[in-house]
């Protein structure tokens, strides 16, 4: 038996998705949807109101925008938790390193995803794609980090960790944040039994960097999540091609460049990891600066 917990903005797309879950889940199930509509709460807020109305020990958080392809995949579910009493969060994409640099759930560099799952388009003419990358064909694989547009846990799990609603008070960083709580004590992990379809995509603004900002606040003691037993070497690639990005989206959404430096020199983490990176990462940031102190000189002087 499932609690399925959504929050709404869309009561056609609330309706499409209820239709669909009591079409496919086969087990006995409820749906807490909050009408979230005008009240435009933070979706930890309203995801930590549905934990408390929630009657069933599986619980399941998923966005509205999607159709699950998968008969009876609520059985599955359910199996999963009862299988392995240390698994505490599934999902259907996810990556098995988090990087120390500020980023979503995954970085850059050395493909480190695992995903299940079709990729619809709403603000752009692609066509939907099967997006899956699963290279030793796994029914259930471990991650560190998993994407928030489908997530299952247990009233378990949340009676120990819950949504941060003081920190991520939107729509973005919820997911990796939960999945790093989580993780210190169960196991976090993408599934391969379950597929379901993502009407949109995502929208990577200057509001996402500044949640993955205070994401890398929170847990920079932590980073980063090698779940994928990755080399030194291959640890060293990935964070510096996804600190120069990182470089490039502070300037691009027009945030000071001084944020990259107090980033780098925050708890001594990027030192820590490795010194030579750390000194790599002050000269990309240093370099980024003198370039664009010269092309706004440039600029005021044409």
């Amino acid at each position: 038996m499932i609690s399925v917990i959504i929050c709404s903005a869309n009561k056609s797309l609330l309706k499409q998705i209820s239709e669909n879950i009591a079409a496919t889940i086969g087990v006995p199930h409820e749906i807490i949807a909050a009408d979230n509509s005008v009240a435009a709460q933070g979706i930890c807020a309203v995801y930590n109101q549905g934990i408390l109305k929630a009657q069933y020990d599986t619980l399941c958080f998923m966005h509205e925008d999607i159709l699950i392809k998968t008969e009876k995949w609520g059985q599955k579910v359910i199996s999963l938790f009862h299988q392995d009493p240390q698994l505490g969060l599934i999902g259907v994409a996810g990556s098995a390193y988090k990087p120390l640099t500020p980023s979503g759930w995954s970085g850059l560099g050395i493909n480190t995803s695992y995903l299940n799952i079709i990729q619809s388009f709403k603000h752009t003419n692609n066509k939907s794609a099967l997006v899956y990358r699963n290279p030793n064909n796994d029914n259930l694989l471990q991650v560190a980090s998993l994407d928030g547009v489908w997530l299952c846990t247990t009233k378990k799990v949340v009676q120990e960790f819950i949504f941060d609603e003081t920190t991520f008070k939107g729509f973005h960083g919820y997911d990796v944040d939960f999945s790093l709580s989580v993780g210190q004590k169960y196991k976090v992990a993408v599934s391969f039994e379950i597929l379901l379809e993502h009407l949109s995509e995502g929208v990577f603004d200057k509001t996402y960097l500044g949640e993955n900002l205070k994401l890398y606040n929170k847990w920079s003691w932590h980073l980063p999540v090698n779940v994928e037993k990755l080399s030194s070497k291959q640890i060293i690639y990935i964070e510096k091609t996804t600190f120069k990005d990182f470089i490039d989206k502070i300037v691009e959404f027009n945030y000071p460049l001084i944020i990259c430096v107090k980033v780098l020199y925050k708890n001594k983490s990027f030192f820590k990891l490795d010194p030579k990176l750390f000194l790599k990462l002050n000269y990309y940031t240093l370099k980024k600066y003198l370039t664009a102190k010269k092309v706004k000189y440039g600029s005021h002087n044409s």
